[in-house]
């Protein structure tokens, strides 16, 4: 059981609590400083704890942990876990093993009333929906129009510019807000942000690229097709990587990434299915 400003684990106090095959009871305060078992630090943390106030109990296959906080007010964010069966902390270490279950509450001292509540939900939400809509989806389908719909001259440019343009601005907001909730929540996802930044990097250079688009005629314009083409599809790939590694992030389960998976799947099928129309129309 800990406590935290944020709702996360990482950067939270928690008081951990087991009993082992021998029937000793250990309680134990910890600083969850990371996703690191070498983070997470045994006999830290910022929970001033009363003296013999701590004890733990086991009951119907049920542990019970109480212990009594020297405190003003205690953070109203309270978070609960559960380790792995049969995985008890050791000594010298104590180090714990990745918990098999966890929730984040929302206590209300006053009431005695707690709420399941994810920190920051609405910010989460504005910035998972805006870049799967932008990087994951529109970015797609623009690529799509550039490459199958040029028999339609110049609506087809027109129409690829306009997408491109939207997704790349719903995508910079995206961006923002996850900057934004980094902030706040103080989370460690390196990776995450750096693909992030490195997609919007590509897309920068694509919008880049469009003013110094050479004439038809132009010697350069095959070499600024190709990289053109290359970039492009990089950033798809890589867009496509980020938003399933940020549904895992979320934490958001199975229905999120198997309704991307499927969405990802009909335009696999749609562009199968138009190249295949232009290579026949084409031979």
């Amino acid at each position: 059981m800990g406590f935290s400003s944020s709702g996360r684990m990482v950067g939270s106090s928690a008081m951990v609590g087991w009993i082992s095959g021998d029937g000793t009871r250990t309680i134990q305060q910890y600083y969850l400083g990371g996703t690191r078992p070498n983070l997470v630090l045994p006999n830290q943390g910022n929970l001033t704890i009363v003296e013999n106030s701590s004890s733990i109990t086991a009951q119907s296959s049920r542990v019970y942990l109480a212990f009594q906080l020297n405190t003003t007010q205690p953070s109203q964010r309270v978070i609960y876990s559960v380790g792995q069966i049969g995985v008890i902390p050791s000594a010298p270490g104590f180090a714990l093993a990745e918990h098999r279950d966890k929730i984040s509450t929302l206590l209300s001292y006053s009431t005695g009333r707690s709420a399941t509540k994810t920190p920051y939900s609405r910010l989460r939400k504005s910035h998972g929906i805006l870049n799967m809509l932008s990087w994951g989806i529109l970015m797609i389908i623009g690529a799509i129009v550039a490459r199958y719909m040029k028999q339609w001259d110049p609506i087809w440019f027109y129409s690829h510019a306009v997408i491109q343009s939207c997704a790349f601005i719903l995508g910079i907001i995206g961006i923002i807000c996850g900057f934004v909730l980094e902030d706040r929540l103080k989370a460690d996802v390196s990776t995450h942000k750096g693909l992030g930044i490195f997609i919007l990097v590509l897309a920068s250079l694509q919008v880049t690229a469009l003013f110094a688009r050479p004439d038809k005629e132009a010697k350069m314009r095959k070499y600024w097709n190709w990289y053109h083409y290359i970039a492009g599809r990089l950033l798809i790939v890589f867009a496509i990587a980020n938003v399933f590694y940020g549904i895992h992030l979320g934490e958001k389960g199975n229905g999120w990434t198997a309704g991307y998976g499927v969405i990802i799947a009909i335009f696999i099928l749609v562009s199968f299915v138009l190249e295949f129309r232009m290579w026949k129309r084409n031979n």
